[in-house]
């Protein structure tokens, strides 16, 4: 972020939380997809989806960030890039693709309700704050550094 003028991100909700993922590392936005659970698997994976031929293993922001769902959300899958290997996450619903000026980002504070571990910077949009997430932060308890 230092080095950029502009954050580009994909803008999404988690429960009551607006949190944004860098967009360089996502690959695409599915439909919120049924998820085949794995037994003996942490309560954080949703379980695996079939996306074009090629299962992908789903991680619940919810659980990661200990949110509840809320009942007017439709659901999608984020897919990203973390370790050289492709997660979806579940989101409760994408609000937008963003490109914010390097002002506009603060480096991370500590937010009530999150860890702040997780999150990169706080940024504005629309007057409503969001949080980029270090998602490689996020991921590493369920997928290893």
């Amino acid at each position: 972020m230092a080095n950029s003028k502009t954050l580009h991100a994909v803008i999404f909700r988690i429960g009551a939380l607006i949190c944004a993922a860098p967009a360089g590392i996502v690959r695409e936005i599915l439909p919120r997809l049924p998820a085949t659970r794995i037994p003996g698997v942490a309560e954080a994976i949703e379980g695996l989806v079939n996306v074009r031929g090629t299962l992908l293993t789903v991680l619940d922001g919810h659980v990661l960030l200990q949110q509840a769902r809320r009942a007017e959300d439709e659901g999608a899958i984020v897919l990203v890039e973390v370790g050289g290997r492709r997660y979806g996450l579940g989101v409760g619903q994408v609000l937008d693709f963003l490109e914010v000026p390097e002002q506009s980002v603060a480096e991370r504070a500590d937010l009530p309700g999150v860890d702040p571990r997780l999150v990169r910077a706080v940024g504005l949009r629309d007057d409503q704050h969001f949080i980029l997430l270090d998602i490689n932060r996020l991921f590493e308890p369920i997928i290893g550094a």
